[in-house]
């Protein structure tokens, strides 16, 4: 059995300091541009973790190094000119962290400006890098989706509800969309399990993927990954708890946010990880030599308390196995 750790939510979030639109300027420091195709606001402990990365490379904000902050607020139209800006802002790094469109525009805006990624699949398949151990252009980073890990959290999720036979998944409308929907489908067919697929690209398209998935009857949620859907946790998990529809996420973020249960890499670890690549750059390593980061680590956590309010018994082999359970 594998340790576990019992933790209790407190109410209200944890405080986290502001995010500004355009960093304060340091003279004679360098400039990182942080690009982001989501909104500010519910994403600042990604922001902190960056910092964090940042401050482990030896790099401190406001001292050695300053940020250019970029969200495009969920309208991807905005990023082509946000990493054009960035560009000529001549930033020494630009950071794309969980976010495969800000990568995509930034590889579109420079050649030469290095730019750290962090995207849910296969940077050599997105056309990113030529291959994961040597990149051989002026972008590295990190992957974290591993594949089978999609297979996995069906496979959890199944078990949560094994009389359920009507799967649904929601996915973020992205560039990546095809590959997390054709592994979602072989998944369920490798496990004899029907599954639906519904996407969404804005706020609104969210509450129609609901309507529809509950208009055909849909039992569990398979929700992917991708910039929107996490911003937008609280709607999703909201939405699952009235339609007392059982789900499961990819980040411990959700079950932190009363999703009920999650299954794959910290997020926010990545993102670390994205500060300390761009660290490393701005000390002279070059991209094209640092091969990209693969999540090793995964995390399979139970939100309890959301499983019994849904009248959802947890199979105690589930909860032996489970990394953490929120009671």
């Amino acid at each position: 059995m594998r340790r576990r750790e019992f933790i209790t939510l407190l109410g209200g979030a944890a405080a986290a300091w502001p995010v500004a639109a355009r960093a304060q300027q340091t003279a004679g420091v360098p400039v990182v541009g942080y690009l982001y195709d989501g909104a500010a606001e519910p994403t600042t402990h990604f922001v902190a973790a960056f910092r964090k990365g940042l401050s482990e490379a030896g790099l401190v904000e406001g001292r050695d190094v300053a940020i250019e902050y970029r969200f495009a607020d969920n309208d991807t139209k905005r990023l082509a000119e946000m990493a054009a800006e960035l560009v000529r802002r001549r930033v020494a790094v630009i950071a794309a962290p969980g976010s495969l469109p800000a990568a995509l525009a930034a590889k579109a805006a420079t050649t030469t400006i290095p730019i750290v990624f962090m995207i849910a699949g296969d940077p050599v398949q997105l056309g990113l890098v030529a291959s994961l151990n040597r990149p051989g252009s002026n972008l590295t980073g990190l992957s974290n989706l591993s594949t089978g890990v999609i297979g996995k959290r069906l496979g959890l999720l199944h078990e949560l509800v094994p009389k359920a036979t009507r799967f649904a998944a929601l996915i973020n409308v992205s560039p990546n969309a095809e590959f997390t929907a054709a592994e979602l489908k072989a998944a369920a067919s490798a496990s004899g399990l029907q599954i639906e697929i519904f996407k969404a690209s804005t706020y609104r398209e969210i509450d129609l993927a609901f309507t529809n998935l509950i208009r055909a009857q849909a039992e569990a949620l398979l929700v992917g990954p991708g910039g929107l859907l996490i911003n937008r946790r609280i709607q999703i998990v909201t939405q699952a708890a009235h339609q007392r529809l059982p789900a499961i996420y990819g980040d411990r973020i959700y079950a932190e946010s009363g999703g009920l249960a999650t299954y794959g890499s910290s997020v926010a670890d990545q993102v670390r990880q994205v500060g300390i690549f761009a660290g490393r750059i701005l000390k002279g390593e070059k991209p094209a030599e640092m091969p990209v980061m693969q999540a090793s680590k995964f995390e399979f956590i139970i939100n309890l308390q959301t499983a019994r309010t849904q009248g959802i018994t947890v199979p105690p082999t589930l909860l032996a196995s489970a990394d953490e359970v929120i009671e």
